[in-house]
């Protein structure tokens, strides 16, 4: 099965975005906006997308006190000044396109030990995300 063929049979939803020059508060307004996620997605002034911002990232740039003795200090200053979500996103993209085989990406989301996947098409753009809910949904309805 191709992801194409996945995303029809799921419910179609809104993706949370930011872009790279939104503020932290900005981040976290968004996480509000879609309580049941744990990925934002950055994209730039094209809607290209160029990161990530995990729900764990941002707690530890707002909680850092709870997170210290975890975090190398190298990181750590970094991580606690940024202002932008571009100074906090992670660069290292895990991405699916809608051709790819379901079950190639979802190797691929276990080796990376990711729980949500963008989908991207040619131009990087996000069209969709995937979920291992999703996949667990596809699993039970087989």
């Amino acid at each position: 099965m191709k992801i194409r063929e996945l995303l029809r049979s799921i419910e179609k939803r809104a993706i949370p975005v930011v872009r790279e020059d939104d503020s932290i508060d900005a981040v976290v307004e968004k996480v509000f906006e879609y309580p049941n996620t744990r990925l934002i997605y950055v994209v730039d002034d094209h809607g290209v997308l160029k990161g990530t911002i995990s729900l764990g990232m941002l707690l530890r740039h707002i909680f850092p006190h709870a997170y210290e003795p975890k975090v190398h200090a190298q990181s750590f200053l970094a991580m606690i000044t940024s202002e932008k979500a571009k100074h906090l996103m992670t660069k290292g993209l895990i991405t699916a396109d809608v051709e790819d085989n379901v079950e190639e990406v979802m190797k691929l989301m276990a080796r990376a030990q990711v729980k949500e996947i963008a989908v991207v098409d040619k131009e990087k753009k996000v069209v969709a995300d995937i979920t291992m809910i999703d996949l667990l949904k596809l699993y039970k309805n087989r």
